[in-house]
């Protein structure tokens, strides 16, 4: 099942984004690049996505972003289904 999945994302390029966050481009070409973090993506719910998605936006320095990113990378696949210490989405 996960390889059937992986293989539609992988020819229409569609990635699942959050409910109201979208994938910014960095993100998406990272879960591109990465099969088995693209495959925990699409597994998690709708508002998990847009909780990785707006704690990583809401980084003021690009640093503090491309941190962010790493422990999405590192995280996701061992089951953080969210980031740890976020309130959540002021936008939803």
């Amino acid at each position: 099942m996960h390889l059937i999945l992986l293989e539609y994302i992988m020819t229409i390029k569609r990635i699942s984004s959050g409910v109201v966050h979208t994938v910014p481009k960095d993100i998406r070409e990272i879960l591109l690049e990465n099969p088995t973090l693209l495959i925990t993506w699409e597994d998690i719910t709708p508002l998990a996505r847009n909780e990785w998605l707006c704690w990583i936006d809401s980084a003021k320095k690009t640093e503090t972003r491309l941190g962010r990113i790493g422990r999405l990378v590192n995280e996701l696949p061992k089951g953080k289904r969210r980031p740890c210490c976020w309130p959540g989405c002021p936008h939803r």
